[in-house]
């Protein structure tokens, strides 16, 4: 079946937080809303005709999740992954962060220390602080175009007694696809120093052609046996909304820890749509996400030509997965406020700024390009009109 992601679909009043929420966020109307991490394309039809299937049974009553819903996490890890993940090892989450924060809640201890590498997702910092841990930072180095570890910085860090690593594989928002060789490297590290890793791995099936995804307990039976992998179908498919994520825990003790930390606070339990989309995802979606990745890196490429040739300015980092792109405006004679005034109230365009990824993303910008190419065009015009103009 062909996919038109060309198809621009009116999002306003769907309670959608993207565009229902951007004037309120941003105070200004008529804004294109490239902020908010879900994508503007329907998801696969397989899964609305499976939601809709199960709307008309008509009877919404509580859920268990049969093994027809883990054969099909497992069936995706082996074919997309080649990771092979038995099914006691997948534990429920209402999503990626309420993961991470059981995590750090039952994992570690208040004021212990959990290193994060900026510029990262906002909420792990708050995730960190909310619960009364202790940041610590493991800035990302950032040379020629392109982001990498600092293992000389994350030696040192970890040797402060880290307890936990928050690790965003592939990397929002900078877009990279860390190698088997970091992620070997940074293992290992950690693996010295007895720190637990938990990884996001959110955007793991959101990679361009060229790179691979590696999850980091598939490296070694080792590696698997001390770290905790959150994943999910809701990015990969557009299914936010549903709240239903994947941690994988190959560690026995740690997985029963995480069980009974679910449980103590109830969350254990999936929701109707959830546990329906998830299975016809994984089961029939393949071929729909092919094609949005193909149309995505269509999308950026665009983005990449198109301020080359009229704003040479801003930089464009290069990203290797994910369906954001990172931005060095650096070059622009603007300052932060000045930069937020001028996309905010003369391009009417609203992006993640990116000091909300800390502080070293001050003078990036990050630009959701999963959505329909005419409005992505209309952004960027918009941009380029803007920054020549102000």
């Amino acid at each position: 079946m062909k996919y038109n992601f060309d198809q621009v679909i009116n999002r306003y009043q769907t309670s959608s937080e993207k565009w229902d929420e951007v004037e309120h966020i941003y105070g200004e109307s008529d804004l294109l809303p490239l902020w908010v991490a879900d994508m503007d394309f329907q998801s696969p039809h397989v899964v609305i005709e499976a939601m809709q299937k199960r709307i008309e049974h008509g009877i919404f009553g509580y859920n268990t999740r049969m093994d027809s819903y883990y054969e099909a996490i497992t069936n995706w890890m082996r074919e997309k992954h080649q990771w092979e993940v038995p099914k006691e090892w997948i534990c429920y989450s209402p999503g990626v962060m309420p993961a991470i924060s059981l995590v750090i809640t039952h994992f570690t201890k208040p004021n212990d220390l959990i290193l994060v590498q900026p510029p990262v997702y906002a909420p792990f910092f708050e995730v960190v602080t909310k619960n009364n841990r202790k940041l610590i930072t493991n800035p990302l180095k950032y040379e020629n175009n392109r982001y990498f570890i600092d293992f000389a910085d994350l030696e040192r860090k970890l040797d402060l007694g880290v307890k936990l690593f928050i690790l965003c594989s592939p990397h929002n928002p900078v877009g990279r696809v860390w190698s088997k060789e970091e992620l070997t490297q940074l293992a290992k590290m950690c693996g010295e120093r007895d720190v637990l890793i938990v990884a996001d791995e959110i955007h793991s099936d959101l990679v361009y052609k060229g790179n691979k995804h590696i999850p980091l307990a598939s490296i070694s039976e080792e590696l698997a046996q001390r770290s905790i992998i959150c994943n999910a179908p809701t990015k990969t498919f557009n299914l936010p909304g549903i709240q239903t994520a994947n941690v994988i825990i190959a560690n026995e003790k740690l997985r029963t820890h995480f069980q009974k930390a679910l449980e103590s606070h109830f969350l254990q339990f999936s929701n109707t749509f959830g546990i329906i989309a998830t299975e016809s995802a994984y089961r029939f979606g393949a071929d729909w996400l092919e094609q949005c990745m193909d149309y995505i890196q269509d999308n950026f490429q665009l983005v990449q030509s198109y301020f080359k040739e009229h704003v040479p300015e801003i930089k464009v980092i290069q990203a290797e997965g994910t369906y954001l792109a990172w931005l060095d405006c650096k070059d622009l004679p603007f300052d932060t406020p000045t930069l937020m005034k001028c996309m905010i109230k003369e391009a009417k365009v609203a992006p993640v700024f990116g000091k909300t990824f800390g502080m070293e993303g001050a003078g990036f910008l990050r630009l959701n390009i999963g959505t329909p190419r005419a409005v992505l065009q209309e952004a960027l015009k918009r941009m380029s009109v803007a920054v020549k103009n102000y």
